[in-house]
């Protein structure tokens, strides 16, 4: 039994010496900050088990007004038990800028921190807004490798930083979430992203169709990093954090302490009222308090579709008309969402640790949307 056991141990340190020196070592991060948590996949509060900037608060909060009927409503017991199902952990809602509705579960608060997963996307592509609103960037036209002179592959010269914006890069690479040997999988937990980034040549041309790919956003944040010279985090919080009076402490993380580079895909630790600002940003065309943080033509083209055989995506935000009423949403893994119905001046921020289960082949949407774009606008104060 001794030899047996010698044996094994033997085996597994031969395995794992293996693995940390092929190409899949992030295995070993994988495991350790994942899998030995309890976890199959990223969760609301992984980002403890990674490196993060701080994204501080604003120098000047600015807490959001309540509404007259502020938490007056009862959720419905149907959406309440749709709460305990696919466990949210907040539900917010707010009606002409006020806080209207404000629920909590699992022990979560007003300024507890979840992983935002792909809403960052949205705030990326806002980032890129104001980078040519500051001048650092042309235009959406400018070629990215202007930025990133190794960038690879057969149409590298060709892929624009609006293609990277709008998903349509022709980036190589694999949207495969739960596969350990994917490259969005390797990108989560490498301690080099830059360079893993770079690896994936432009090998189809870009600016054709749509096809979402999370290693297009990284690429347009790299861009980002050198064109303002500031860190991602750095950017967002001068030009739109502090300006819009984030009430609570964030964090970005990073792929380790030594490279320090933001998933730019992904991965800001926030709360709903702080991520609910940029909705009202974009709400607003850009304004926030008479202050123009955004170009508003860039913002009504973001939320716009750019291919019309894909409308339900624009500029880093997803699109959808429902019911008559159009809606545009930042929208991120496991079911984080900020919903936005401009005509009703209506935002709704839904965190929670799982989306439920998948919905018709074809459908860009999962069923959970359709349950919450339902709720707000049956909770809406000033539906008939």
């Amino acid at each position: 039994m001794k030899r047996f056991f010698s044996t094994l141990i033997f085996i597994v340190l031969v395995a794992v010496s293996l693995l940390y020196l092929s190409d899949y070592s992030y295995l070993l991060r994988a495991v350790t900050k994942i899998y030995f948590t309890g976890h199959t996949t990223a969760f609301l509060s992984d980002y403890q088990q990674f490196e993060n900037r701080v994204l501080p608060a604003s120098e000047n909060p600015q807490p959001w007004p309540l509404h007259k009927n502020y938490n007056s409503v009862d959720l419905s017991e149907r959406l309440e038990v749709f709460h305990r199902e696919t466990k949210t952990v907040a539900f917010v809602m707010f009606k002409n800028d006020s806080l209207y509705i404000e629920k909590y579960y699992d022990g979560y608060g007003p300024d507890s921190k979840s992983n935002s997963f792909s809403v960052a996307k949205s705030f990326i592509s806002a980032l890129l807004g104001r980078a040519i609103k500051d001048g650092k960037i042309k235009s959406l036209d400018q070629k990215v490798k202007e930025f990133i002179p190794e960038l690879q592959g057969p149409y590298a010269d060709q892929v624009t930083v609006g293609d990277l914006s709008s998903m349509a890069s022709g980036q190589k690479w694999d949207e495969a979430y739960y596969s350990p040997l994917s490259v969005t999988t390797a990108a989560y937990f490498v301690e080099d992203l830059g360079k893993l980034i770079l690896q994936q040549p432009i090998d189809e041309a870009p600016g054709k169709k749509y096809i979402y790919k999370s290693g297009t956003t990284q690429l347009l944040g790299m861009v980002l990093t050198k064109a303002t010279g500031k860190s991602l985090t750095d950017y967002l919080y001068e030009t739109l954090w502090n300006p819009m009076g984030a009430e609570y402490e964030s964090y970005w993380q990073i792929d380790s302490e030594e490279n320090e580079l933001e998933k730019a895909y992904c991965c800001i630790a926030s709360n709903a009222k702080d991520f609910a600002r940029m909705g009202k940003l974009y709400k607003d065309y850009g304004k926030w308090e008479g202050q123009v943080l955004l170009d508003s033509s860039f913002v009504a083209k973001s939320i716009q579709a750019r291919f019309p055989e894909s409308p339900e995506y624009g500029y880093g935000w997803w699109l959808k008309s429902y019911k008559g009423h159009d809606v545009f949403m930042m929208r991120g893994h496991l079911g984080q969402y900020v919903m936005v119905f401009p005509k009703e001046n209506i935002i709704l921020v839904r965190l929670g640790h799982t989306k439920g289960p998948d919905g018709p082949t074809g459908d860009p949407f999962t069923p959970d949307i359709y349950t919450y774009m339902d709720a707000a606008l049956e909770l809406n104060p000033d539906a008939d």
